[in-house]
């Protein structure tokens, strides 16, 4: 068996923790730019706020019914969602981190065990100890226990806890859910589905598997079997290495600027080199790109991208950094005014895989000798902005400008910035 643990409205509920006066008033939390919003509260969805629909376009019903609109504030969710996932590993031996409002628990081994009981302990336990609400899900698969997280939260009598058991149960279930809300189809499978008369859950999981196997590949094949109670996804324990990192930004206000964009790009690959090593890994490659806003009028559209190979795979920010500015300078154009830009690590490998290096000539300093002072210097930048909060110390061309996000409505760090801690006043 296993349990979908899914926190409900998660960046709408961080937002909720530290200002009670929030709850019962429609909330949402507008993604890069105060754009969209991409976590609403019930309230908000009740007065129909669409997910990812602009904010502008609801202005006035933003006004009429006083929703309170956040910056995305991500080093308050990150923070909130690891300590979530701490107080869940309590209840399981083995446990997989899907994203950062949800996981699953292996519950192999409870069968003695009242299983609603458990689950409904655990989401009294996650709420009490982070102040995070949760919806959980229990079935025979992961995927079932998908289905049944969905149950429990869009059915408010169930309180919070759907266990999915019996064969009644399971079919309940399934033929109340649209094929394309099950997990792994998606909106281009559940179109195809619709098509040929395959609407619900239930439908595709009566399906002939032939045919799912034939339309739908090894990815529908598995997710059938999945619904029919024969579990083909085990818990990833161990998270696989990532095949490339991507750091990317839209800017708050466009940027013509040759030297405001090459700061966004230095930011962009010193972010994209702290991730590498803290995967531990080396990236042979590195990508630059920045764009136009795709609504400007088509003589100013521009997309631009340059890939460079570095003569041997590294972390090294100091290294990276110059690939990346190298790259910029080949790919910009002046005259245009960019909306965004980003800077991608690929042709990734481990630390500890060997490597062949590419020997330079006018190179005096021995390669070794250069590799442990660049590997000490990254690990004393890490080491201090683990200690001090990231961006205590960076490179001089890592600097604030232009290009920065527009966070008009952003709370406050109240976890992890010292100045932003509540004060409780007699």
């Amino acid at each position: 068996m296993f349990a979908l643990i899914d926190c409900n409205n998660f960046y709408v509920s961080c937002e909720r923790l530290f200002n009670p006066g929030l709850r019962g008033r429609p909330v949402v939390v507008l993604s890069n730019n105060d754009g969209c919003f991409i976590s609403r509260s019930e309230e908000a969805k009740a007065i129909g706020l669409g997910m990812g629909e602009p904010a502008f376009k609801c202005r006035e019903l933003l006004q009429q019914h006083r929703v309170a609109l956040y910056s995305a504030n991500f080093p308050l969710y990150g923070d909130l969602s690891a300590r979530v996932m701490r107080t869940l590993a309590d209840f399981a031996p083995d446990i997989e981190i899907y994203s950062i409002d949800e996981c699953f628990l292996d519950l192999s081994g409870f069968g003695r065990f009242d299983l609603d009981r458990y689950a409904r302990q655990i989401r009294q336990t996650v709420e009490k100890h982070t102040g995070i609400p949760v919806s959980i899900g229990i079935g025979a698969t992961k995927t079932l226990a998908k289905a049944a997280s969905r149950m429990a939260k869009k059915n408010a009598s169930l309180g919070g806890v759907s266990l999915l058991r019996t064969d009644a149960g399971i079919r309940d279930a399934l033929s109340g859910m649209a094929v394309e809300h099950i997990w792994g189809i998606g909106r281009r499978y559940g179109a195809l589905l619709h098509r040929h008369r395959i609407h619900t859950a239930l439908d595709f999981a009566a399906a002939p598997a032939p045919w799912v196997r034939r339309n739908l590949h090894i990815t529908g094949a598995r997710v059938q079997e999945e619904l029919n109670g024969r579990s083909c996804l085990p818990l990833e324990l161990v998270r696989p290495p990532k095949q490339s990192i991507c750091t990317s930004r839209s800017f708050g206000t466009p940027v013509i600027a040759k030297e405001e964009l090459q700061h966004a790009v230095v930011h962009f690959a010193s972010k994209c080199a702290f991730k590498l090593r803290r995967e531990e890994s080396r990236a042979s490659l590195v990508t630059v790109f920045a764009c136009t806003s795709p609504f400007a009028p088509k003589e100013k559209r521009y997309w631009g991208t340059e890939t460079l190979s570095l003569p041997a795979p590294s972390n090294d920010t100091l290294l990276l950094l110059k690939a990346a500015t190298l790259a910029l300078e080949r790919l910009y154009r002046r005259g245009y005014e960019y909306k965004k830009a980003g800077v991608i690590l690929s042709g990734i490998g481990s630390v500890s895989e060997p490597q062949q290096t590419t020997l330079s000539l006018f190179d005096t300093d021995p390669l070794p000798e250069k590799q442990g002072r660049a590997a000490s210097l990254m690990e004393a930048l890490d080491a201090l902005n683990f200690r001090y909060g990231p961006g205590t110390l960076r490179l001089a061309s890592d600097c604030s400008s232009g290009w920065k996000q527009r966070q008009e409505k952003l709370s406050p760090a109240y976890t992890t910035r010292w100045s932003d801690i509540i004060e409780v006043k007699p």
